[in-house]
């Protein structure tokens, strides 16, 4: 998370915090031996927010299709007691399969267009939930629809097999 963070505070630098950088560079370097405990000069910082996006990186909103679960409470109130159909994608941290599985299952719920929600349920983080749904191994995706299970599978599927899958929810 800091990773990204740094990065994208870097990638955001405008053209005039670049050159106040040299300049503060070149100024802090030379005052560096001095006794002050104070510098003459302002540092700029990396991680001060930039005011403006370069053009090579345009700020586009997306809209998240996923949630990650928080706990039991938080999985009452999302999925259980949502209106719409929910998709509950059981996974863990160090499951290969968890990490191909997660991304495809995104795109699948995105091409519906708010039409189905997705819950991410950490195994490691919520063993009562997965003990309550029965997973006994991971990725597990369990479709809800009005607290009622409709539908699950365990594994990994293709594209077109996750795509039917969650059409067949939403209708049902």
């Amino acid at each position: 998370m800091a990773h990204r963070l740094l990065v994208r505070r870097i990638w955001t630098l405008s053209a005039k915090d670049i050159r106040c950088l040299k300049t503060s560079t070149v100024t802090t370097a030379s005052s560096s031996f001095s006794t002050s405990l104070q510098s003459a000069t302002p540092r700029v910082s990396f991680l001060s927010p930039s005011r403006t996006l370069p053009r090579s990186l345009p700020h586009t909103s997306r809209r998240e299709v996923s949630f990650n679960v928080q706990d039991h409470e938080d999985f009452t109130e999302r999925v259980i007691n949502s209106e719409l159909p929910v998709l509950i994608d059981f996974h863990a941290h160090w499951c290969g399969p968890c990490k191909i599985l997660g991304p495809r299952l995104e795109k699948a719920v995105a091409k519906h267009k708010g039409r189905v929600a997705m819950a991410k349920v950490d195994i490691d983080d919520h063993t009562d939930l997965a003990i309550e749904y029965g997973v006994s191994a991971v990725p597990t995706v369990i479709a809800m629809r009005g607290g009622d299970v409709v539908d699950h599978f365990v594994g990994i599927k293709d594209d077109d097999e996750l795509d039917s899958f969650v059409s067949k929810v939403i209708e049902q």
